[in-house]
């Protein structure tokens, strides 16, 4: 019998696979990327402590934009992201799209991240 499977358990079976491969350490961390229907969050994970060292999202007092589930946003979001982790010394990290695709507002973190100087 077959059924049909969520969107988001899919999503999570595909970022499992994903994560069997990729780890971050203390010298490059895992830049994770989590994307709702309203918000984006990135954050650096040093996955052998299991701790978080920066994070960034829409959903803060002190971010700028109106519109947070865009583009834009996101691109706002990854250049943030990419301050913090060179005012904290993170230059290099392993990018971790989440299981989603790498595509919208996804892509746009990502390349927004690169510009702002972050190397993956």
């Amino acid at each position: 019998m077959i059924t049909k499977q969520s969107k988001n358990y899919v999503r999570k079976r595909i970022h499992r696979r994903v994560r069997r491969k990729i780890s971050g350490t203390e010298t490059r961390p895992r830049l994770n990327v989590y994307r709702s229907n309203k918000n984006i969050y990135a954050q650096l994970i040093d996955d052998e402590r299991g701790v978080t060292l920066v994070s960034a999202n829409t959903n803060e007092k002190d971010f700028d934009g109106a519109q947070t589930s865009n583009i834009e946003a996101a691109e706002k979001v990854g250049k943030l992201i990419a301050e913090r982790a060179i005012e904290k010394g993170y230059k290099e990290v392993v990018f971790d799209r989440g299981g989603y695709i790498y595509h919208g507002r996804v892509k746009a973190l990502a390349e927004a991240a690169r510009e702002a100087g972050l190397q993956f």
